[in-house]
C-alpha cells in the first residue's frame, strides 16, 4: 500500500525547518512519500493571510498528489499550517475516503472542507497532565509529550517529539525543530 504525507509548517517555519522535518520522518518511516512545505513568507498567522499566501501553490501541490496517486493520503498541518492543510483538502476533487486530514494543534476544518475525509485534530499534554500545548482543545486527540511541559514547547511536540522546555515564545522559530525527530504519532 503507497502512502503520501503532505505536511505544512506552521507560522515562520522555513524551508529549512520542513526539510528537517522531513529528512527525519523519511528516516523514521521509509517507503512514505514525504512532501513538506514551510509557512508562506511575509504572511501573518491568521486561516485567511494563510491560504492567500500559498494560494499560487496549491495547483501544483494537487498536481502531485495526483500524478503519485497513492492509496492512502495524509495532509498535515501544524499551527496555522492548519489552515492551508484543510483548503487543500477542500480543493481536491473525487473520493475523500482515503484521505485523512491531520490537524496539529492549529485551526480545525469547517464542515465543507472536510468532505469525506477522516479528521485527525491533535493537542498535546506534558507528562502527567503538567501543561497544555497552545491551541489545546477538549476533544481532540491527546499526545502525550515526554520531554516537553510549557506551551510552546508542547505546541512543537506535535512536529518534533525531541522538543523539550528550551521551546518557547521567543525563541521557537529557532528552536521549535532543532534536533527535529519527527513526531509521526498519527500515521498508522
Amino acid at each position: 500500500m503507497s502512502i503520501q504525507v503532505v505536511f505544512f509548517g506552521g507560522f515562520l517555519a522555513s524551508q529549512p525547518n520542513v526539510d528537517l522535518w522531513k529528512a527525519s520522518a523519511e528516516n523514521l518511516c521509509p517507503g512514505v512519500k514525504y512532501d513538506a512545505f514551510p509557512f508562506p513568507a511575509h504572511t501573518a498567522s491568521d486561516d485567511v493571510s494563510a491560504v492567500k499566501g500559498f494560494e499560487d501553490k496549491f495547483d501544483g501541490v494537487i498536481n502531485n498528489i495526483q500524478s503519485f496517486a497513492a492509496d492512502q493520503l495524509f495532509i498535515v498541518g501544524h499551527s496555522s499550517g492548519c489552515a492551508i492543510a484543510n483548503s487543500l483538502n477542500s480543493r481536491l476533487k473525487g473520493d475523500h475516503s482515503k484521505i485523512t486530514l491531520v490537524d496539529l494543534d492549529g485551526f480545525a476544518p469547517r464542515a465543507d472542507q472536510i468532505k469525506d475525509s477522516t479528521v485527525q485534530a491533535w493537542s498535546a499534554e506534558g507528562a502527567g497532565g503538567k501543561g497544555r500545548s497552545l491551541r489545546w482543545a477538549a476533544g481532540h486527540r491527546i499526545y502525550p509529550a515526554p520531554l516537553a511541559t510549557q506551551t510552546w514547547s508542547l505546541h512543537f511536540s506535535l512536529v518534533n517529539s525531541a522538543a523539550t522546555d528550551a521551546i518557547t515564545q521567543d525563541n521557537y522559530k529557532d528552536t521549535g525543530y532543532a534536533g527535529c525527530v519527527a513526531n509521526l504519532y498519527w500515521l498508522p
